[in-house]
């Protein structure tokens, strides 16, 4: 997970060695050191977009070996500091033996799971399952010493559940623009060699409206004919089968258009960026999407790529209207109409991405580790953490 990957990095950059005990995948090595942190993978697989009765299993699996894992591991390593990255929010209650034991314990709410779930399962969500959920997602808060969230919505959210906001710290999920730096990768002009080419990398799950950017490719491959411009649409990331986008391109008549690239690892995704003309973040309009923000607005814009994007609440917060190009989720010909204002106005498109990048630079992640390192070290000091700013709690600039 690059939230997980950025932070262990940070703290290894200041001075604190890092172990994460994580999922193993077949043929991933059962130890290693990434980047200074320790590795430990536990003999638990995931298995995407599977049932109910599958995940539970799943999860209840790594419960018990990361709870295990993690005392043994304790009785040499002495941690100063255990951290628990949600999803499953009672996932923290692993770690309960050495919150027993005085080590300050850290839950990091990457999503809000009461609405994760009503979009993930709609035929299991009830007012019963939705109200266990939530005592969950508190019961699972008290546990912690203190909570972090990935924006400020989320944050709001749990105060406007009676979560104390003291507790409760917003570490943005932004990229790191050492990573996603276009000096490093070939420039390309936009459509230089004839072809507008779309870019998506990301999860290929429900929650990501792909269907209706393929049915707006299918529109634009007529529209950019007649500019005399070709398509070409590249897709990365792993299909798990819950979708079928390929059947969409094959109903569409897209094969050749449209290609599906498979899963790629997080160093391989800013060369994917900068091959592109546009980067596309379509996002279904949900209870749960409301409270999100998509790291890919920030990576498309940290190559400088112009960005179109679901019109969601967060996108309107964190980025005025002369930044991201925006559509109505759902709707294919406002996507495509998107599309082709950025290709038939080339001083509206430079403008954007200058704008863009702006704002991406002064909400980088360089800025959050030292928020974020920062609160770590209050913690293991046993100091009381410093309060949001002003600028997290209204999304502003800092």
């Amino acid at each position: 997970d690059p939230r997980v990957r950025r932070e262990a990095e940070a703290l290894v950059a200041a001075g604190r060695p890092v172990d994460v005990f994580a999922l193993r995948r077949p043929g991933a090595p059962a130890r290693e050191v990434v980047d200074g942190v320790w590795v430990h993978r536990l003999p638990v697989e995931r298995h995407q977009g599977a049932g109910i009765p599958t995940y539970l299993t799943e999860y209840g699996a790594f419960f018990a070996r990361a709870a295990v894992a993690l005392v043994r591991a304790h009785r040499r390593r002495r941690y100063a500091l255990v951290q628990v990255h949600s999803l499953p929010d009672p996932l923290v209650f692993a770690a309960l033996p050495l919150r027993l034991a005085g080590v300050p314990l850290l839950l990091d709410l990457h999503e809000a799971m009461p609405e994760f779930f009503r979009i993930r399962f709609p035929s299991a969500t009830n007012r019963l399952v939705h109200g266990l959920l939530v005592v969950a997602e508190r019961a699972s808060i008290t546990a912690a010493d203190a909570v972090l969230t990935v924006n400020e919505a989320l944050a709001e959210r749990l105060v406007a559940a009676g979560i104390p906001a003291a507790k409760i710290h917003v570490v943005r999920n932004a990229p790191a623009l050492a990573r996603f730096d276009p000096a490093t990768y070939p420039p390309r002009r936009f459509a230089e060699d004839g072809v507008v080419r779309l870019v998506y990398a990301g999860a290929l799950s429900p929650v990501y409206e792909l269907p209706c950017a393929i049915e707006a490719v299918a529109r634009l491959r007529t529209a950019l004919a007649e500019r005399g411009l070709g398509l070409r649409f590249d897709v990365y990331g792993r299909d798990y089968g819950e979708v079928p986008l390929e059947a969409k391109v094959a109903e569409l008549g897209l094969d050749g258009l449209v290609a599906f690239h498979g899963r790629i690892p997080i160093e391989a995704v800013p060369a994917a960026i900068a091959a592109a003309d546009i980067g596309l973040a379509p996002t279904r309009r949900t209870a749960f999407t409301d409270f999100s923000l998509s790291t890919k607005l920030f990576e498309y814009a940290a190559m400088g790529k112009p960005v179109v994007a679901s019109a969601l609440p967060m996108v309107a917060r964190m980025f005025p209207p002369d930044t991201i190009a925006r559509y109505e989720p759902g709707d294919p010909a406002d996507l495509e109409a998107a599309v082709l204002r950025l290709v038939d106005d080339p001083a509206e498109r430079s403008r954007r991405v200058e704008r863009t990048l702006e704002r991406v630079r002064a909400l980088a992640w360089e800025r959050e580790a030292e928020r974020y390192v920062a609160l770590v070290g209050a913690l293991i000091e046993g100091c009381q953490p410093s309060p949001p700013t002003a600028a997290h709690r209204t999304g502003g600039q800092s």
